[in-house]
């Protein structure tokens, strides 16, 4: 009888465990350089792929800022609510990519990839390229 009970708690650990490493939900982005928190992002599945949109801003007097350096239809749009990046594409099982991703504060879209650190479920990389360079971040996952 314990041997079923011990099965059944290893079953929903391990349940549990793969939720955890799942893309979607909501995750905290933090600034390079200060190391602060910036926005609170949604990652959420529609019909096309994966996509990201700014659910809060979390600098203090520029909760309400617009993409003034944005081109197209999201010049001079507030950030919060923007997209920042849609209908990313599985790539294997924990990679999703194939898209191009905004940063707000310069307007420019950069290739992009994510992925959930092996080591630490609660922290996606996020890797924005320009040809072969590179920058990877890492956002914090958050409750919502």
């Amino acid at each position: 009888m314990h041997k079923i009970y011990l099965t059944i708690i290893l079953f929903l650990l391990a349940l549990s465990g793969l939720r955890s490493q799942s893309v979607l939900g909501y995750w905290k982005t933090i600034d390079d350089v200060t190391e602060k928190p910036k926005s609170i992002l949604e990652i959420y599945k529609d019909e096309d792929g994966l996509s990201a949109r700014v659910v809060e801003i979390l600098v203090e007097g520029r909760e309400n800022a617009l993409c003034v350096k944005c081109k197209g239809h999201r010049k001079n749009m507030p950030i919060k609510g923007m997209n920042i990046f849609d209908d990313l594409k599985k790539l294997d099982e924990y990679t999703y990519g194939e898209g191009e991703i905004l940063d707000p504060e310069s307007g420019k879209e950069y290739r992009v990839k994510i992925w959930i650190d092996p080591d630490k479920p609660d922290r996606l990389k996020v890797r924005g390229y320009i040809a072969f360079f590179f920058r990877t971040q890492t956002w914090r996952r958050v409750s919502p």
